[in-house]
């Protein structure tokens, strides 16, 4: 029997989609990304008291050649510049501006936490809706003795509950059905070979 229609959106929402109640955390991680939203949303949960520092974390996209809003040289920049200008202190923000994909935004920003002495316990993951699982896998594959939850913020057409009213929402969500296969695909090729590496 062919699967009905409300079913298929419900488990495609499912995958994609995660949000979870921010509680009081070590860190606020924000993965890379030039859009506005998430970085206002790592503003509003530090100045409830929800965390005392901020990681942004990324250089700029895969097949980019740079980042695209002048002067700021990466997206790392760009937001701490967008937290600055929202009140948030220097001593409170942590940088990462070497990342070019999601995966490297969570190993990355675990190897700033590490140098920096830090113990993250908990963390919250402040990015887009629909980026939100992916997010969340990476970070607590980078941080497996951590609870982490993911804030995401909210983005007009691209939410769990309207994403599939528009082209451009299907578009966003479907391409992030792909991109969970394509490079979860890759990087457990990768943890595969790193097991096989330290048992020879």
């Amino acid at each position: 029997m062919a699967m009905e229609p409300d079913a298929f959106l419900r488990a495609v929402t499912e995958l994609v989609f995660v949000s979870d109640p921010p509680v009081e955390a070590d860190m606020l991680f924000v993965p890379g990304s030039s859009h506005r939203e998430p970085v206002m949303q790592a503003a509003a949960l530090y100045r409830q008291g929800l965390a005392p520092r901020i990681l942004p974390s990324g250089l700029y996209g895969m097949g980019v050649d740079g980042f695209r809003i002048p002067p700021w040289e990466s997206e790392c920049a760009w937001m701490c510049g967008l937290l600055a200008a929202e009140g948030i202190p220097e001593d409170a923000l942590l940088r990462e501006d070497r990342a070019r994909c999601t995966w490297d935004n969570a190993r990355l920003s675990r190897a700033v936490c590490d140098g920096a002495g830090l113990k993250i316990r908990r963390a919250l993951i402040c990015c887009r809706p629909f980026h939100a699982r992916r997010a969340k896998l990476y970070y607590q594959w980078a941080f497996p003795e951590a609870e982490l939850r993911c804030v995401p913020c909210r983005e007009e057409g691209v939410n769990r509950e309207d994403w599939f009213l528009t082209p451009e929402g299907r578009r966003r969500v479907l391409g992030e059905v792909r991109r969970l296969g394509d490079q979860i695909n890759v990087q457990l090729e990768e943890l595969i070979r790193d097991e096989r590496r330290e048992e020879d």
